[in-house]
């Protein structure tokens, strides 16, 4: 099955879906991991603050980094292959690189965590 890998830039909690003005795209996409996990595709999801030593792995998130600056963030991984940097995929063009259709129903996404 597919996998998804995700660079946040640093935020608060790990899904970047905090406090009472969470930005609507994150909570979109955040939705749209959760429906592809549910569906049994892979997610792994690093944050810049909390887990740096991941963004050194990758030597692709590295160059990215190195070259641009944290603006290249978030990046997201299909496979090896970067589907997205700068901004999040839509939910139908994330779903979609993994081969789910988007049926359009919201997926719960984790609650606040700060608030």
């Amino acid at each position: 099955m597919a996998s998804i890998k995700v660079y946040d830039p640093a935020q608060c909690c790990s899904t970047g879906v905090c406090g009472p003005d969470a930005d609507e795209a994150i909570a979109q996409f955040s939705g749209a991991l959760e429906k592809a996990r549910k569906s049994g595709v892979t997610i792994d999801r690093f944050t810049l603050g909390h887990q740096p030593g991941e963004y050194v792995k990758n030597t692709t998130v590295k160059s990215l980094l190195d070259s641009e600056g944290v603006d290249c963030l978030p990046i997201v991984f299909v496979g090896d292959e970067v589907l997205s940097k700068g901004d999040y995929p839509s939910r139908t063009e994330l779903l979609a690189s993994v081969g789910i259709e988007d049926d359009g129903a919201a997926e719960e996404t984790a609650g606040s965590c700060c608030g």
